[in-house]
């Protein structure tokens, strides 16, 4: 299976412990995995057992957007130049297309690799959200590199990418939302918890996004029995207490292996959950979302800004794909 998998939520869900316990899980069972950090809090390196200095360390995307830009545009004429694309710009003929194990200059210039028990996981990072963002941008200029990419990547079998999102306005406003095959919303028992999934949720059910719930930080039945009544079936699995996560937490994490049975069972639930939405994938719908939040972009901020009719970007006649070659 080739999966592109979000995890979202509200700050302090538990949302980037879970998405490295998801990436463990996969680089455990010898899967290639791509892991972005695409949260303002930038903690997935940490999570994934980086130390803080290297995780600073990391090359931010979004420090290095023309080259992305400049790379993923490769000879498509649609694109005058580096300077005229945006956030949503999708491919087209000439594009150059990424895949999730084979290098290219976009890894090159912001992947680096995290061993994990005997494996590796190649990590990228937006860079965090700083002083000097305010007042002239918002996140989701960073985030962009990120869209990008996902527009751009043509995920083969057994492959995958997983997403530390930022849950909110500014992931709906640009359509990231729409690029993943599945998205697990990580929301404790609480009334907050739960209205983040109802925003979530309404948002994503004009656009086919596959959305479930995963309970953190269960302490009692009762936890699970109020997340069961808010969210009905959209719950998949919950999380309780872990005594591996508090290891990891303080830098000391044991082997993978010994995580707690139930929490294993429930990371086998998550990927056996996305793997199952694959024969649902709808490569044209995937292209035609891209395409209307490319217009909608354009139209709303992407001409003024560039000076450019970004509408002509748009190649009619391509339809993103696996069966679509990546030119060199």
């Amino acid at each position: 299976m080739n999966m592109k998998i979000a995890f979202v939520g509200k700050g302090g869900s538990g949302k980037t412990t879970l998405s490295s316990l998801f990436v463990r899980h996969l680089v455990a069972a010898g899967a290639p995995v791509v892991a972005i950090d695409a949260d303002i809090n930038q903690h997935l390196g940490p999570a994934l057992g980086l130390e803080e200095q290297e995780a600073a360390a990391l090359p931010a995307m979004g420090e290095r957007l023309s080259l992305i830009k400049d790379y993923l545009r490769g000879t498509n004429p649609r694109i005058a130049s580096a300077a005229t694309m945006i956030k949503t710009t999708p491919p087209g003929e000439g594009s150059r297309l990424v895949r999730v194990a084979d290098p290219n200059p976009v890894y090159d210039a912001c992947a680096r690799p995290v061993e994990l028990d005997g494996g590796a996981v190649r990590l990228m990072v937006t860079g965090p959200f700083t002083d000097a963002d305010l007042g002239v941008a918002c996140y989701h200029s960073k985030t962009g590199a990120v869209e990008l990419y996902l527009n751009h990547l043509v995920d083969g079998p057994d492959e995958y990418v997983v997403v530390d999102m930022t849950a909110g306005s500014d992931s709906f406003a640009s359509g990231m939302f729409t690029r993943f095959d599945m998205t697990f919303l990580v929301a404790e028992p609480t009334r907050k918890g739960v209205s983040v999934y109802r925003q979530y949720k309404e948002y994503a059910r004009d656009f086919g996004v596959a959305l479930k719930v995963v309970g953190n930080k269960i302490q009692e039945q009762d936890d699970t029995d109020f997340l069961r009544a808010e969210v009905g079936d959209d719950l998949l699995v919950t999380v309780g207490r872990s005594d591996w996560v508090r290891a990891m937490e303080k830098g000391r994490p044991p082997r993978f292996d010994l995580l707690e049975e139930a929490n294993a069972r429930a990371l086998h639930t998550l990927r056996a959950t996305a793997d199952a939405t694959y024969e649902h994938r709808d490569w044209e719908r995937y292209t035609r979302q891209m395409v209307h939040f490319h217009l909608k972009n354009a139209e709303s901020w992407g001409n003024e800004r560039t000076g450019a009719d970004l509408a002509a970007q748009v190649d009619p006649g391509f339809v993103l794909g696996e069966g679509v070659a990546a030119p060199v």
